[in-house]
C-alpha cells in the first residue's frame, strides 16, 4: 500500500528537516546565545569586551571579593541578571530603568589576592562601576579603629 504525499507536505518535511539539521551543524550553544542576546540577557559582548575591561588587583581572596563586589552592587541597586560560577562573573545592569549591560570577572591569583575586571560596551559604566567597586573595598578594608577607653575612676 502506497500513500501519496502531495508536493505542499513534502516540501514542508524537507524544509523541517533542512532547519533541523542547520541547527544541529550550528551547534546548540550557538542557538541558545542568540535566544538570551534576543531575550536581552547575554553575556556574549561582556565576554568580547573583556580586553577593554578596566582591572583592578584586591588583597582578598575570591569568595571575599565576590561578596563584597556583590554587596557593592546590590547597594547601588544594579540588575544582576547572571551570575556564573564557571566563568568567574557576575552580569548586570546598571540599574532597573538603565539597561547598559555590564559584567565583573573574578581571576584568583596565586598570592592569594583576586583581580576584578570589569567590563562593558559603555566607558562610562567600565568607569562608573570601577569607581564604585573600589570605593567599596576601600570601605570594607579599613582598619577597625577602636574608640578610647575612658577610665571612669579617673575622671572621678
Amino acid at each position: 500500500m502506497t500513500v501519496n504525499v502531495g508536493g505542499r507536505m513534502q516540501g514542508k518535511i524537507g524544509l523541517a528537516m533542512f532547519l533541523y539539521i542547520l541547527a544541529c551543524a550550528a551547534g546548540c550553544a550557538h542557538i541558545a546565545e542568540t535566544a538570551r542576546g534576543v531575550a536581552g540577557i547575554s553575556t556574549k559582548v561582556l565576554e568580547d569586551n573583556k580586553g577593554s575591561a578596566i582591572r583592578k588587583t584586591y588583597p582578598v581572596d575570591y569568595a571575599r571579593c565576590r561578596n563584597t563586589v556583590e554587596y557593592v552592587l546590590n547597594d547601588k541597586k544594579a540588575y544582576i541578571y547572571s551570575r556564573d560560577e564557571s566563568k568567574k562573573m557576575i552580569a548586570f545592569y546598571l540599574s532597573e530603568s538603565d539597561t547598559t549591560p555590564a559584567a565583573v570577572f573574578f581571576s584568583p591569583q596565586q598570592d592569594g589576592s583576586t583581580e576584578v575586571a570589569v567590563s562593558s560596551p559603555s566607558r562610562y559604566a567600565r568607569e562608573l562601576i570601577s569607581d564604585l567597586i573600589a570605593a567599596g573595598f576601600d570601605k570594607a578594608l579599613q582598619p577597625v579603629q577602636e574608640s578610647p577607653v575612658v577610665d571612669q575612676a579617673k575622671q572621678n
